[in-house]
């Protein structure tokens, strides 16, 4: 008796509170949205005050609720009627006519939402990537819509569910009429009933074959040899066109969010995505386009001095710093250089397919085509932009690809040994000829070129410019034997520019050069060395002593630092430890040390002629000289207030030189071979280079 009044008990509360029909729900939903096309009069209202979007928010909360109740990789009902029914198509439609006003972005909530919480894969579809691409076409396009919010959102889930699945990247890339050619060969996925109509409701419940999407594993067997353009050529409205509209837009968010998503996107992992990607789509050249695009738009002059301004700016915070002085093209010239740090970084983190053919794209477009022509302009001020510009972009350059392609640019291929007589029309050539200009501006930003584009870590730029030249060792005379001691090849002559009988000068007499020791594998001792770079400054003008500095070895721990990161960027380069053995039968040869190494021995040559051969002679007449350039130097460090003097100029001058001379001493230390005194210097201390 009891348990007969519990099941009555149970069926009375079972006809209470009836199950929902999922399905029915679904239907009845759609059919809501389709009937206020029929039924609606009003063109004026918004679609966000109708109740479009919220059956729109019922049917993908239905969507996600029934796929928690399935088994995994089964589809319900409502997601096949969903499929079967081209509901995606239709919506994309009425987005597209943007009836009522502002359906677009319904249209582009709807279909990001569903592709990110619907975890079945959807992309495989026909019925789903088809509309996704009409969707794409849509938007992109304009910069400054209404809809760039939710378009940067749609593209986004695109790009993650690419990243997750290379395999898609051609359902959402390809154009209807290359989808339509190969739907019979490839598209496995494509349902029987997706022909019916959206108002077909005899048999909702049809249920489609099991045909299961493609895997990602598809995509290689599923490639041609060569792959078909989408119609209507490479530049058709896709995914990467979208992008590109989206990372033009005014909105800095709008657009860094487009750059990221590109990125997820050209980090695909498969070869086969990756090749279809540079071949089959605009990608590498709409992003260097736009590259090219905002050289242009930058003045045709522009100081050296400010370009350095904005070095280290970053694609993801491309604008300008406020804080520094304003000039004119600088919005410019910082939008340009953020443009081409997001390319380097794309390289950089691109698949090796997307990377190679992106950087060899710059190089032709940006370096060969733009940049080269304004090198080797008779303008001496377009030549001096180009020397900073390019300057600025090998300060910033970190990805190896497109390093490669910059060394390749700025030095050729041929890495044999010139001639002095060898005068070939190379862009390299031309550069170290503006090394020795006669414009002081235009040497100076060239060699500091040459100085940023030797700190690269790459061998053939080491190769090219300095050692194809000193391998053969055609310094070293054939036929004699290898010396005993290195003070047996220096030939230290009496310094022409040092005389006797110079006027009293009141500095203390110079202490003579300690005698040379020799190591015990038969090597003159660094002191030799150092003290060649050190009396290139007469004793009489030399003022460090009297401040009680110790002389070159300030600069020890600066130089040795610096020897330290150079040694440990040739490392990966297996250079031999030690020299190779000279042939003595290999008839002599003449030595030449490269039109480079000729241009900076031609330069110092000449400061040497101009400064220190003058040098002696002009501070005799200057009154009082060594009070004075003793007081340059405090001015110089900071010690005492600043003070305008007679011959200013030349006393600083001369305390730089010493300064210099010094630094120099300092590096010959620290190079000098492991065996030599500097094995026992101690490392710089930390923090300290």
């Amino acid at each position: 008796m009891l348990s007969r009044l519990g099941a009555l008990l149970q069926e009375a509360m079972s006809a209470r509170e009836p199950s929902v029909d999922l399905l029915e729900a679904f239907v009845e939903h759609w059919k809501g949205i389709t009937h206020y096309y029929i039924e609606s009069t009003d063109e004026d209202t918004p679609a966000k005050k109708t109740d479009i979007p919220w059956r729109l928010k019922q049917m993908l909360d239905i969507l996600v609720y029934e796929e928690r109740q399935q088994a995994a990789g089964e589809t319900g009902p409502c997601l096949e009627y969903l499929l079967q029914h081209k509901i995606l198509e239709t919506l994309c439609t009425l987005g597209k006519a943007e009836y009522p006003p502002g359906m677009r972005q319904q249209v582009f909530q709807f279909f990001s939402k569903v592709l990110a919480q619907v975890q079945h894969p959807l992309l495989h579809y026909l019925s789903v990537h088809r509309p996704v691409q009409k969707l794409l076409r849509l938007g992109g396009t304009v910069p400054g819509s209404l809809t760039e919010k939710e378009e940067v959102q749609f593209t986004t889930v695109l790009c993650s569910k690419i990243q997750q699945d290379p395999a898609l990247l051609t359902y959402i890339l390809e154009g209807k009429k290359t989808i339509a050619r190969k739907q019979v060969s490839r598209e496995p996925t494509a349902l029987p009933g997706e022909t019916a109509s959206i108002e077909d409701k005899d048999h909702p419940h049809s249920k489609p074959p099991d045909t299961g999407p493609c895997g990602a594993g598809a995509l290689s067997s599923q490639l041609p040899a060569e792959t078909e353009e989408p119609a209507g050529g490479i530049g058709e409205n896709n995914l990467i066109t979208s992008l590109i509209g989206l990372w033009k837009s005014k909105k800095g968010w709008v657009a860094l969010k487009a750059q990221e998503n590109l990125l997820l996107l050209v980090s695909v992992a498969s070869q086969a995505a990756a090749t279809y990607l540079v071949q089959s789509s605009p990608c590498c050249s709409a992003i260097v386009e736009h590259l090219c695009q905002l050289y242009q738009l930058m003045p045709t002059f522009l100081d050296p001095a400010d370009i350095a301004t904005l070095e280290g700016i970053s694609w993801r915070l491309p604008s300008a710093p406020s804080d520094q002085a304003s000039f004119p093209g600088k919005e410019a010239l910082a939008a340009f250089l953020g443009w081409f740090d997001y390319c380097d970084h794309l390289i950089m983190e691109a698949h090796t397919v997307v990377a190679d053919a992106l950087a060899k794209s710059v190089a032709e477009k940006l370096f060969v085509e733009i940049l080269q022509p304004q090198l080797l302009h008779v303008s001496e001020q377009r030549l001096l932009t180009a020397t900073a510009l390019l300057t600025a972009l090998l300060r910033q350059l970190s990805s190896p690809a497109l390093l490669q392609e910059a060394v390749t640019f700025l030095l050729g291929t041929e890495q044999q040994p010139a001639a002095p007589e060898d005068s070939p029309c190379t862009l390299c050539t031309h550069l170290i000829r503006h090394c020795d200009h006669l414009s002081d501006e235009i040497s100076i930003a060239t060699l500091r070129l040459f100085e940023e584009l030797l700190q690269k870590p790459h061998e053939q730029i080491v190769r090219s410019l300095i050692l194809c030249h000193l391998e053969g060792r055609l310094y070293v005379v054939r036929g004699s034997p290898e010396p005993e001691s290195y003070e047996d090849t220096l030939d230290l002559e009496e310094d022409p520019y040092f005389t006797d009988g110079l006027l009293d000068t009141g500095f203390p007499p110079s202490k003579p050069p300690p005698a040379p020791a020799t190591n015990l594998d038969g090597k003159t001792a660094v002191t030799e060395i150092v003290n060649s770079f050190l009396c290139l400054v007469p004793e009489e003008a030399k003022t460090s002593a009297f401040l009680e500095e110790t002389g070159y070895d300030t600069y020890v721990h600066d130089a040795y630092g610096l020897f330290q990161e150079c040694s440990s960027r040739v490392a990966p380069w297996g250079w031999p430890q030690g020299l190779t053995p000279l042939d003595p039968h290999e008839p002599e040869r003449p030595f030449f040390e490269g039109h480079f190494f000729q241009m900076l021995f031609d330069r110092m040559s000449r400061i040497l002629e101009q400064v220190i051969g003058d040098l002696m002679q002009r501070i005799q007449r200057v009154p009082q000289f060594p009070g004075k350039l003793l007081l340059v130097r405090k001015q110089l460090m900071g010690q005492v207030p600043g003070e305008q003097l007679d011959h200013q100029t030349l006393l600083q001058g001369v305390v730089v030189l010493e300064e210099f001379c010094k630094e120099l001493a300092a590096i010959a230390f620290v190079k000098f071979p492991p065996q030599g005194p500097h094995r026992s210097l101690s490392p710089p201390p930390e923090g300290h280079v």
